[in-house]
């Protein structure tokens, strides 16, 4: 089985801290729902807690796409790019062992 893991760094402004958790939560819970998910989790940096990764881990190679067409991605995607400080970054990374 191929394991792909997604990390996706945003920096959010100040005052929509609590929004974004918010919308990160309803995302994650509807993601790990999907076949191609294997882990979504949402973290915050401890000494700056206006920085989140998402850890996305998916079962195959084409999951992060089928991921992108939900209708909870569109609405998480589109609720939170206005309380981004920065546009986000993401990094794909392979499974060793």
């Amino acid at each position: 089985m191929l394991i792909v893991h997604v990390h996706v760094h945003v920096h959010v402004k100040p005052e929509s801290l609590e929004a974004f958790k918010q919308a990160c939560v309803e995302n994650a819970r509807e993601s790990v729902k999907e076949p191609g998910i294997a882990r979504f989790d949402v973290v915050q940096q401890s000494d700056d807690p206006t920085r989140f990764v998402l850890v996305e881990v998916y079962r195959t190679a084409d999951a992060p796409a089928k991921h992108k067409e939900t209708a909870h991605y569109a609405k998480w995607r589109d609720t939170v790019a206005p309380m981004m400080a920065e546009p986000r970054t993401s990094v794909k990374y392979g499974e060793v062992v």
